[in-house]
């Protein structure tokens, strides 16, 4: 229950009771026990307020413990689990079958055995058991190394709930206190010199000895102090915030809710960006020394960065034009909008990023949603119009490639930052595409280039790639640089490279990375899709963005096979899932020699085991085509690193299943998870219906309904059937054909 606010008295009425001559002893002591109960009252608040505004600090603090536990935790597990025979890895001496004869089995075991116990073991004695017992504290001092601290939801536990509960309170407390932060201080600081001040006041005897001036002093002060009082209810109700109670449930749900944000956090309090020299990509000192001078201007992000991000972010404005080929999955793009709202911070305001056009939606959006920068959309029939816009207002005007030559832009502009996207397109300086990126780079004050694909595999390439960027590095570039090994090719062409591999700066993401891939329909599968939608044609409509077969006619294909293309570079080995046999059959034409299968419900168990073995024990890179329902029960995938998912399907555990069959323990990879979907259409459709959205509420399902005499479907759950209905005839409404009623 909060404490009475003490009743105010003004000034004039407790000056004129301790100067009035022969004033009663009652009426002095009610102006003391008055100011007393102002000043215990403030300082109490005043003590609240600053442990509220030392919160964050003491959950950082508790979470630093939290952590660790988890650590430990995962560290044992992984001990638990951890046959004995490991131990011979570390001492190729070492008689292990001694220890395994006498239930010591585990690593875990030994490490929790006495020596006396270990030397009395037959076949042991003491020599053995010192070095058991060395072995078994090397392996533990490596698995704590690398064990990290990850949150499951699918394995919840105490340990790792607390952990969480930390977190959620401590993002709860960031993002509370952030907007009070400052007033908050500056209102305690005005307390504190209040109640200094009014300290007089609270006794009778220096009021009435004390001159008149100074007593009037004191008591302004008191009456300062009671009207900062009136912020008691704010800073109540900001605590009241901070401690509201969150149920277990809660908690793992804001987690699957926003796990990004929870596993920055987690790098931020374990370390997890790894080892330095990891996270920079094993930069030469002098490189390092360059970016570590400059400072990146967050002001205009809304999103949170690791460390190797902003460090990537530094290097691209410390070395102006470069490369950065971090893995996929780290966060490019990020790295690439960090760097240019930097600039744009700092008063500049006309970027350009150049991307294949099955990106290019991803990157507008990716740009409005992590920062305040505004993204113009520089291709299609508004091109020209849209160029002059981009101009006239500043932002990241976003491009394609194909387009790129065909923009106009004045003679004399510069450009503070041209960000190319997937640039290992620009690897044949003879193309069109490549003498359009160099004429438009040779025009910007700094230039970015960004790829997956590891630039020591492909040295020629990389000499292109670089020729457009710093080409005194281009030409000392030797293909035996790469010979030594990736580090050491790293090293080499520091100044203008920079790449980090997941395994380096993120041990602790969960182990699978899931990505909606974005696209938008070019002319041929746009008329596919019109044609589907005329028809009513609901299985046409799904399959609509893959029926020109063609990487040309459609961008769901071209998305595709970039991803496909990324993963060979890479080494990775895909499975790609659709519903749809004429989808498996064209992804398989296009793919060529990499593919295996399909796999389709028409396939015999055996055959299908036979498809996956074979597809298993190809070296390096290999793609295999199924049907979503076939390939997701009874075969396990564990050699695939890419899932890539043709269409939505509509039950989510379709999917999972799908996805479980590559995603299971044996998995030495993390698997990424690629969802395709084309925007203003059946899929976002899908979407929609499967995230629970509006659409089965729009007036036009209420119109249909009505006409049909079936209000009560809006009150209970509609049949697939109905779904399928109002899904067509949304989008017959959306692209202005008429619906047969």
């Amino acid at each position: 229950m909060e404490e009475a606010q003490p009743q105010r008295l003004s000034r004039a009425d407790t000056l004129c009771v301790v100067t009035t001559k022969g004033a009663g002893v009652d009426e002095s002591s009610k102006i003391g026990r008055h100011a007393r109960t102002v000043l215990a009252t403030a300082g109490a608040l005043r003590q609240q307020a600053a442990a509220l505004l030392a919160e964050p600090e003491r959950l950082r603090g508790l979470a630093v413990l939290r952590h660790h536990d988890l650590g430990r935790d995962l560290t044992a597990n992984v001990l638990r689990a951890t046959p004995v025979d490991t131990l011979r890895e570390v001492s190729p001496n070492l008689r292990t079958g001694a220890l395994a004869s006498a239930g010591f089995r585990t690593v875990s075991d030994v490490l929790r055995a006495r020596r006396s116990e270990l030397d009395a073991v037959p076949g042991v004695g003491q020599r053995t058991a010192r070095q058991a017992l060395e072995a078994a504290r090397r392996v533990e001092d490596v698995v704590r190394e690398h064990a990290g601290a990850r949150l499951d939801p699918d394995h919840r536990d105490p340990v790792q709930t607390a952990l969480l509960d930390v977190l959620f309170r401590l993002r709860r407390a960031d993002r509370v206190l952030g907007p009070v932060a400052a007033p908050m201080t500056g209102w305690i600081a005005d307390v504190e010199t209040a109640a200094r001040e009014a300290d007089r006041a609270g006794g009778r005897l220096r009021m009435l000895f004390t001159r008149r001036r100074t007593r009037e002093r004191a008591l302004a002060a008191l009456e300062r102090l009671e009207g900062l009082l009136a912020e008691e209810g704010s800073v109540r109700a900001t605590a009241a915030r901070l401690t509201a109670p969150v149920d277990e449930d809660e908690l793992w749900h804001d987690y699957e809710r926003d796990a990004a944000s929870y596993s920055t956090l987690l790098a931020e309090l374990g370390d997890a960006d790894g080892a330095v020299d990891a996270a920079r990509g094993f930069l030469t000192s002098d490189v390092e020394r360059q970016v570590d001078a400059v400072t990146l201007d967050t002001s205009r992000l809304t999103v949170s960065l690791r460390g190797y991000q902003e460090f990537g972010a530094r290097f691209a404005l410390a070395r102006r034009r470069v490369i950065i080929g971090d893995e996929m999955g780290l966060g490019k793009t990020i790295e690439a909008i960090a760097a240019l709202a930097s600039i744009a911070a700092r008063g500049r305001h006309v970027f350009l990023v150049v991307c294949p056009a099955s990106v290019l939606v991803n990157w507008v959006d990716e740009i409005g949603r992590h920062s305040t920068l505004a993204a113009h959309r520089l291709h299609g029939a508004r091109r020209d119009e849209a160029v002059r816009e981009w101009l006239d207002a500043g932002g990241v005007g976003v491009t394609t490639f194909g387009t790129l030559a065909k923009l106009v832009l004045p003679r004399r502009h510069r450009l503070a930052m041209v960000v190319v996207d997937e640039a290992h397109y620009v690897k044949n300086p003879a193309s069109q595409r490549s003498r359009a990126v160099e004429a438009v780079t040779r025009r910007a004050e700094r230039v970015l280039f960004l790829t997956g694909t590891p630039m020591e595999n492909r040295v020629e390439e990389f000499r292109n790639l670089v020729s457009h960027l710093q080409p005194e590095i281009a030409a000392r570039t030797r293909a035996d640089d790469a010979v030594a090994g990736a580090r050491a090719f790293r090293r080499a062409v520091a100044p203008v490279y920079l790449r980090r591999n997941q395994e380096d700066v993120l041990p602790e993401l969960p182990e699978q990375i899931a990505v909606e891939d974005w696209v938008e329909f070019g002319h041929e599968d746009f008329v596919a899709y019109q044609n589907a939608v005329a028809e009513g044609n609901l299985m046409a409509m799904r399959r609509a963005a893959c029926a020109p077969g063609t990487v040309a006619g459609s961008a769901k294909l071209e998305r595709l096979l970039e991803i496909v293309e990324e993963s060979r570079e890479n080494g990775w080995k895909v499975v790609v899932f659709s519903f749809f046999l004429d989808v498996l059959d064209t992804v398989h034409t296009l793919v060529g020699d990499d593919a295996c299968g399909p796999l389709t419900g028409a396939v015999p168990a055996i055959e299908r085991q036979r498809v996956v073995d074979e597809f298993s024990a190809r070296r390096g890179h290999a793609v295999l085509v199924s049907q979503i329902e076939a390939g997701g029960v009874g075969l396990n995938v564990q050699a695939a690193s890419v899932v890539i998912i043709t269409e939505p399907q509509w039950k989510p555990s379709t999917e999972e299943q799908a996805v479980a069959r590559c995603h299971r323990m044996g998995q030495v990879r993390k698997v990424h998870v690629h969802r395709l979907l084309v925007k203003d259409s059946v899929d976002a459709r899908m979407r929609e219906v499967l995230e629970h959205k509006s659409l089965l509420f729009d007036s036009y399902a209420r119109e249909s309904d009505a006409k049909h005499g079936h209000r009560g479907a809006l009150d209970t759950a509609p049949s697939r059937a109905q779904l399928e209905q109002r899904i067509v005839a949304a989008e017959r409404e959306r692209l202005g054909m008429a619906v047969s009623g």
